[in-house]
């Protein structure tokens, strides 16, 4: 019965069926391979993401470990620098500002130093009393100091994390940075 249903195809019909046949099986041996591939690269995307997340996540330990380290002690430096600062008083006295006097040379080469600036020729003028009283002196560089001594943890703090978030990504340990 078989060669009785296959003797009126003719044979060229018979090969073109049993190459259709074939390039169909081939093609979705293709489509199983493609598939697989994407299922290795949709792994490795997943793979990478994690690890995203997982970088993330100790970057953000680092920076919430360094801006508590820091912040508080920028915090103490102010509280420390008020307290310094509203004792001015105490030590330089309004008797001591009018008995020891600032000339304005004085307040030229301050000013200078702090615009980093040169202040210029020295000139008679400088030899005269300055209206700036020694108090007012005291408390400026106080707060001068304060500000010096905020900026300089600020910038510890910025190098400390700057160095923990280069060794995450560098997958090493995070070590605490030498003041």
């Amino acid at each position: 019965m078989n060669a009785a249903l296959l003797s009126p195809v003719p044979a060229w019909a018979r090969w073109a069926l049993l190459l259709a046949a074939c390039g169909c099986i081939f093609l979705l041996g293709q489509l199983r391979g493609e598939r697989r591939a994407g299922e290795a690269h949709i792994a490795y995307v997943g793979k990478q993401a994690n690890q995203a997340v997982k970088v993330a996540k100790a970057q953000i330990q680092v920076l919430v470990r360094t801006e508590t380290k820091y912040r508080d002690r920028v915090q103490k430096i102010y509280v420390k620098g008020d307290e310094i600062e509203k004792q001015v008083p105490v030590y330089v006295s309004a008797a001591d500002s009018r008995t020891y006097g600032v000339n304005a040379g004085f307040v030229r080469s301050y000013d200078a130093a702090w615009t980093n600036e040169p202040a210029g020729p020295a000139s008679d003028t400088d030899r005269e009393p300055a209206a700036v009283s020694l108090t007012d002196i005291a408390e400026a560089d106080a707060h001068n100091a304060r500000s010096c001594f905020a900026w300089r943890e600020q910038a510890l703090g910025l190098r400390e994390a700057y160095v923990g978030l280069q060794a995450v990504m560098n997958g090493g340990q995070v070590k605490d940075v030498p003041e």
